[in-house]
């Protein structure tokens, strides 16, 4: 008699997938994964729990026979290499790397490369380097921020086997010259500003033997004692020696290192994650099953090209043709620069959106009664639309959301959201006032970048979709903090990953390794999820950034800080609590023109902003608005922030509260803040209960 698993293992062949509790999936046969017709289900249990008595494994509905990792209609493409060559052979004449130029000293449009002079470029650069004795498995920094040299080395990097090693602007020289020697760099390319770093310490990095100025210029570059070894030239320069003594590729096999990615985490040192090929192939395969960006699309590149999420977003731009237009290096001019480009693919970070929420909810509550109904109006009627399936009327555009469209350059199709939660609010805002997909991912380096993601046509928010399909998760029991997979209604636990997109282990560290990934392949990402119907992911918790208060109950300080963030007052906030105080205080970076509209309002007069943040009244006042936001998003009582210290300096990656992608880094905030903690701890202690949240 056929046992149960017998009976899921054949129901999965046969593309008839059921749930733990029998209800039906059905994914028609004549449907391929690139065919998936949205259902009620967005992944599926595999057999394996009643193989092994053990939790539940999800796979993607789309490909839940077995994991991607190539491309399902380009097979052959099994490296960054592979992948560049397809897109050169394919997109020969199209745009790729476009920047703005300067006429005059005033900046104009962006000008264009194409991808056959990209690869051009790239062959050159990569000869380049093969002149200057770099053989294959040499490691190649490159220190500087976003622009298309930086494409085309790493493009050099993969033609020739080379590994590309990012080397952060932010980290600052100690990293910097650790990172070098840790991973035995041999060339590395920098700017001029990031050359006088380099070389304040460059008799401490022994291993390299060429540094490449992009944008520098010969005759000004310095010269370096010939005892140095070193030999240093201009971007210009390597790729005319690369043109007169040209090589051919090396390519590299699907198995070999691309890069080494370090994260510099929020303690120690940083940990390099070395990442294959084939890794990264299979992590944006696994995308375009449900993600098509076509080659009339336009990205704007302006997150950090040493973090994961940019280099995926790379890869998958090349696959399909896309043009890249980079930024002029300064945040302060982006929205300048979305004017000029008017991009239909806008990739962001919930830090950005929220402040993109916060700027147009607060010009409407100020912009009068009549404009404030009118928007209400024109938003709820739309959203209704859109959460029904149905056209929304144009007129709604016309009238109220073009204007706000424009802010982006009126052509956005696709806006994704990655590196930290996005509140569900803020992702249907954007849905409204944009009309385009907002799709939310999950993932980290160590995966290569995408772990889930939501699916087009998903409106449910509050989650992160559902896995890639080159990836499998469960959701592995933490009893000390009571996350189950018995938990009900949903099944809860530690997010663990396995498949072709898991990273390879960190360089030169064995014992970190092990204790990421274990015996079975599974990578335990410390993030606690949960399951929603239909299968998608939702993330909960934080195993490790978490701290009990004195009566015993556990916090999860970046949940609070991201509910905070959405008050019209709050920049940024730190969210800090410990077992020996019984509530939270919180340090807020403040929005200065929502504080002047503030003091403006209820008539109170100072001499600068540094008096106002330290006024009581502003201090209850962002107090009450915090308070207000706590209560919509429905936070537990011992969730709520207590105090407030209100200050005008922002977290930053430079002064060491950040990590580079964003993330505050808790011991030295704790520290930076130290005064301020306790001095709110004991204002607190010697006040009465009822007037602890006015300080």
């Amino acid at each position: 008699m056929e046992s149960k698993a017998e009976r899921r293992l054949r129901l999965i062949q046969a593309h008839l997938i059921t749930d733990a509790d029998d209800s039906s999936l059905r994914i028609s046969a004549n449907h391929t994964a690139g065919e998936f017709v949205h259902g009620q289900r967005y992944s599926v249990i595999l057999p394996e729990k009643l193989q092994t008595g053990k939790w539940n494994v999800y796979r993607s509905a789309r490909s839940p026979l077995n994991l991607v990792n190539r491309f399902p209609n380009h097979p052959e493409i099994g490296t960054l290499h592979d992948n560049f060559v397809h897109a050169v052979q394919t997109f020969q004449d199209y745009k790729y790397l476009g920047t703005r130029i300067r006429i005059d000293g005033t900046v104009g449009e962006y000008k264009w490369m194409t991808y056959g002079e990209a690869g051009t470029a790239r062959s050159a650069i990569g000869s380049g380097l093969r002149h200057y004795g770099l053989q294959s498995g040499a490691c190649v920094g490159l220190y500087f921020i976003n622009r298309p040299e930086w494409m085309i080395v790493d493009h050099a990097c993969s033609a020739y086997s080379y590994i590309s090693v990012p080397l952060y602007d932010t980290l600052g020289p100690d990293a910097v010259k650790y990172i070098v020697n840790h991973a035995e760099i041999q060339a590395i390319f920098c700017v001029p500003s990031t050359l006088n770093t380099l070389l304040s310490f460059l008799s401490e990095i022994p291993s390299v033997r060429v540094i490449v100025v992009v944008g520098g210029i010969d005759e000004h570059l310095p010269s370096l004692p010939s005892t140095s070894g070193v030999k240093l030239l201009s971007y210009t320069r390597l790729l005319t020696q690369g043109r007169s003594n040209m090589h051919p590729f090396c390519p590299p096999k699907p198995e070999d290192v691309a890069t080494i990615c370090y994260t510099s985490g929020t303690t120690g040192t940083p940990k390099g994650v070395v990442l294959s090929h084939g890794n990264l192939v299979a992590s944006v395969a696994g995308v375009t099953l449900a993600v098509k960006f076509y080659s009339s699309d336009i990205y704007i590149s302006y997150l950090p090209l040493a973090h994961i999420y940019e280099r995926a977003n790379q890869i998958m731009s090349a696959y399909y043709g896309v043009a890249v237009g980079f930024f002029q290096g300064d945040s302060m001019k982006l929205m300048d620069d979305l004017a000029a480009l008017r991009p239909t693919i806008f990739a962001s970070v919930p830090r950005l959106y929220n402040r993109i929420y916060a700027g147009i909810t607060n010009a409407v509550k100020t912009s009068g009664v009549l404009k404030e109904r009118l928007f209400n109006a024109a938003y709820n009627s739309k959203k209704q639309a859109i959460m029904s399936g149905r056209k929304p009327s144009p007129m709604w555009d016309r009238l109220v959301f073009n204007k706000i469209k424009d802010k982006l350059g009126g052509r956005v199709r696709y806006m994704t959201s990655g590196a930290s939660p996005l509140s569900p609010d803020v992702m249907e805002f954007l849905r409204v006032c944009f009309g385009c997909h907002v799709i939310e991912g999950y993932g980290m380096t160590e995966t290569s970048c995408v772990i889930s993601s939501m699916e087009e046509g998903d409106y449910l928010t509050g989650h992160v979709g559902s896995p890639n399909p080159a990836c499998e998760i469960k959701l592995v029991d933490v009893p000390e903090m009571n996350y189950t997979s018995e938990d009900q209604p949903h099944p809860r636990g530690e997010i663990c990953v396995r498949g072709p997109i898991v990273f390879h282990g960190y360089f030169k560290d064995e014992v970190q390794t092990r204790e990421v990934i274990d015996n079975d392949g599974w990578l335990h990402t410390g993030d606690i999820g949960l399951w929603l119907p239909g299968g998608r992911l939702k993330i909960i918790d934080r195993k490790k950034n978490i701290f009990k208060l004195a009566q015993g109950e556990y916090i999860a300080p970046e949940k609070i800080e991201n509910v905070y963030a959405k008050c019209k007052f709050v920049a940024q906030c730190f969210v800090y609590g410990d077992s020996l105080n019984s509530c939270l205080v919180a340090v807020v970076c403040v929005e200065p023109d929502a504080l002047k509209d503030w003091a403006a309002a209820e008539g109170i007069k100072y001499e600068g902003l540094g008096q106002l943040c330290s006024d009581p009244r502003a201090r209850a006042a962002v107090l009450a608005e915090m308070d207000a936001s706590g209560k919509e998003a429905q936070l537990r009582g011992f969730e709520f922030v207590k105090a407030v210290t209100l200050v005008l300096e922002p977290f930053t990656v430079e002064n060491g509260l950040l990590t580079p992608t964003f993330k505050i880094k808790r011991p030295q905030a704790k520290a930076y803040f130290a005064q301020a903690i306790s001095q709110m701890y004991t204002e607190l202690s010697t006040s009465d209960p009822t007037p602890q949240k006015i300080l």
